[in-house]
């Protein structure tokens, strides 16, 4: 193990711990909304995100290459992005209330990434193409919009009902404010459909460079045609009266499961039941 593999992995522990301590504190936050524990969380969210991108840059600087082939990288790529996603929207709304939601599937992610090998491998011929940044770093920034737009659905159908009952000002909430805030997971899928819509072609365009067809059925590639599919339903109903509410609701959780089933979960059941996948080179 190289000294700038050391140094990574060391720095990766100390981000399990302090994803963790955030969504602790997040979590305190808003059982007890009080303003100097949401600091301390973002504060702590923050240090965490320049951490993890020390980590992002030291593992380039090692393998020479964007830091996402391995299911390893892409699990630590996946929850930098999340957690720059979501600073950035609270910095822009200024509402703590989704904060433990995206740290938690942070913390999930870099505890999962933490089980999987962490060696350097050499880039894979399928993936030494152009396409191979593109396509990945804006499929994973669309997911995670995907992740922020999820935890403010969450966040919103909790604090709706705080709202109604008077409790919701201790988080800057009340019945106007909580439909400005409920907007923002339309307006975040309204701008990630149209990067995860690029990611499914680009991957088609890769596909053909690498394989010789744009297109194979293969489990990925249908499940990520699926969550597509699910998004797309979102935002028509979002604009359709009867289907505006709770239904949009439940097509933006389901949009998230299938996005994460698409990342981790395929590849996992792919293994499991022996299908055959071009994708699984990222395990």
């Amino acid at each position: 193990m190289s000294a700038l593999s050391v140094v990574e992995t060391r720095i990766f522990d100390l981000l399990l711990f302090g994803y963790g301590l955030s969504c602790l504190l997040y979590l305190i936050y808003l059982i007890v909304p009080r303003r100097l524990t949401g600091r301390a969380a973002t504060s702590v969210l923050v240090l965490c995100l320049v951490a993890h991108t020390a980590v992002i840059v030291l593992r380039y600087a090692e393998a020479q290459r964007p830091p996402f082939q391995t299911l390893y990288e892409s699990l630590s790529w996946f929850a930098w992005t999340s957690v720059l996603a979501y600073l950035f929207a609270e910095w822009r709304r200024k509402i703590r209330v989704t904060g433990v939601i995206v740290t938690a599937v942070a913390t999930a992610a870099c505890i999962y990434a933490n089980t999987l090998p962490h060696g350097v491998k050499p880039l894979y011929p399928a993936l030494q193409s152009v396409w191979f940044f593109w396509h990945v770093s804006v499929a994973f920034a669309s997911y995670a919009i995907f992740v922020v737009a999820f935890a403010v659905e969450v966040s919103y159908l909790v604090a709706a009902r705080q709202v109604r009952r008077g409790r919701g000002l201790a988080y800057g909430l009340d019945r106007d404010s909580v439909i400005v805030f409920h907007r923002m997971a339309y307006n975040l899928i309204l701008f990630g459909f149209p990067l995860l819509t690029f990611g499914i072609f680009s991957g088609a365009a890769w596909a053909e460079t690498a394989w010789g067809r744009y297109w194979a059925w293969d489990p990925k590639e249908t499940w990520s045609l699926i969550t597509w599919t699910v998004y797309a339903i979102y935002l028509h109903a979002k604009v359709t009266p009867r289907w505006s509410g709770g239904r949009a609701s439940a097509l933006n959780i389901l949009g998230f499961i299938c996005m994460i089933f698409t990342f981790v979960g395929v590849n996992w059941l792919a293994k499991l039941l022996g299908l055959q996948s071009l994708h699984l080179y990222a395990v």
